[in-house]
């Protein structure tokens, strides 16, 4: 476990959970909406990086910088991407969200200047704002995805997300809960951990 500053001209700070072995696999894990409390402390967020280091997979959870109407935090995720990718620190990056955090995996996986290998999504919403619109991004999007939503989900608009996704061929899960999962956290963690294992193998 270590404290990362990332690069940028904004204030973002994370944390590096990885494996007893050496990998060159990582996933960036990015958090809810900060408005509404979302960190890198989420327990969905938690339990996907415990399952990923057990399978041989790093983790970076990180928080956004000040509030930025979802453009800077777009910047974020791709900068944390950038920290990844760079002096040769991981070979293969993955990308998960949840929520807010979904929305702005898929618009920066779609948009930065390194290679993403593979995006898992938890209760995207289809769009965060004029230029922030995460069903367009599904188009520039050539890594495999994995959307997971909650069929009683009426927090978010998910659907249009999903719809798209299922077009492309991409994995899609559903799972019987709402928008915040109580009691589905491991069965999240695995699932998703379970991809990435396929898609970004240590």
């Amino acid at each position: 476990m270590s404290d990362v500053l990332l690069p940028g001209g904004r204030d973002v700070r994370g944390r590096l959970e990885e494996p007893d072995a050496k990998t060159q696999a990582v996933v960036v894990a990015c958090p809810p909406h900060p408005q509404h409390g979302g960190s890198r402390t989420d327990r969905r967020l938690v339990a996907v990086s415990d399952a990923l280091t057990e399978s041989g997979i790093a983790c970076l959870r990180f928080d956004y910088g000040p509030w930025d109407e979802g453009y800077g935090e777009r910047e974020d995720v791709r900068n944390a991407v950038r920290w990844a990718a760079d002096d040769d620190r991981f070979e293969r990056i993955g990308l998960f969200g949840y929520s807010f955090g979904a929305s702005q995996a898929l618009l920066a996986s779609a948009s930065v200047d390194r290679d993403v290998a593979a995006v898992a999504a938890l209760a995207p919403t289809a769009t965060l704002g004029e230029g922030l619109d995460a069903v367009e991004a599904l188009s520039a999007l050539e890594a495999p995805l994995l959307v997971l939503y909650g069929e009683r989900d009426t927090t978010v608009d998910w659907e249009p997300v999903v719809d798209r996704a299922t077009d492309r061929g991409d994995d899609v899960s559903s799972l019987a809960g709402d928008h915040f999962f109580l009691g589905k956290h491991g069965a999240i963690a695995s699932e998703v951990a379970a991809f990435f294992e396929r898609t970004l193998p240590a």
